[in-house]
């Protein structure tokens, strides 16, 4: 797979900044498509990334959150995961996310996966960590959140992603990722 990247056929002639809070900012261009007529795109720009753990303890156990998630209006259960700064250490941001949600602590972390989360829409980049070595502590949640947090064999987490009981990208992508790893 060593091809040579083809050029961008998209032309950008115009670029403002129609919505921003503290999160993401929307960005409207007027563009010229690949086949060269007018229009425009939209993108959502985050200025945070998305880090997500998969926690793994010595028994192949691993947590899940559950939160009520507003955009979709229905619960969701995902890996602990949350935002990290675009100037952090994404690794500093999934340790602190581990420990704020689960109240675990890991000896041994692993980045196995770089994820494009929506990129029709979106240029925000999401990594996900395999945490071992695992010391429970207390938790630290948001105070804005109300979460639920889920023990469970990590073979169990995977079928929930194959019943479609877990449908987060970031949490699919990572527990199939992590799964594939291990040899699972």
């Amino acid at each position: 797979m060593d091809q040579e990247r083809p050029q961008n056929p998209w032309t950008c002639k115009s670029s403002k900044k129609v919505y921003e809070n503290p999160w993401i900012t929307v960005i409207e261009d007027e563009v010229a498509r690949p086949n060269k007529t007018k229009g425009i795109y939209g993108k959502v720009h985050f200025k945070n990334k998305a880090v997500g753990i998969i926690p793994l303890d010595e028994e192949l156990n691993t947590w899940l959150v559950g939160q009520y998630r507003y955009t979709l209006n229905e619960y969701s259960w995902e890996i602990p995961m949350g935002g990290s700064l675009l100037p952090e250490d994404t690794l500093a941001g999934a340790k602190r996310e581990l420990k704020e949600e689960t109240g675990l602590t890991a000896e041994k972390w692993t980045n196995i996966l770089t994820i494009h989360t929506s990129n029709s829409v979106t240029d925000e980049f999401g990594y996900v960590f395999l945490a071992q070595g695992l010391t429970q502590g207390e938790m630290d949640w948001d105070e804005t959140e109300e979460l639920q947090i889920r023990k469970l064999p990590l073979a169990e987490a995977l079928e929930m992603v194959m019943e479609n009981k877990i449908t987060d990208s970031l949490s699919i992508a990572g527990i199939l990722k992590a799964v594939r790893i291990l040899g699972l």
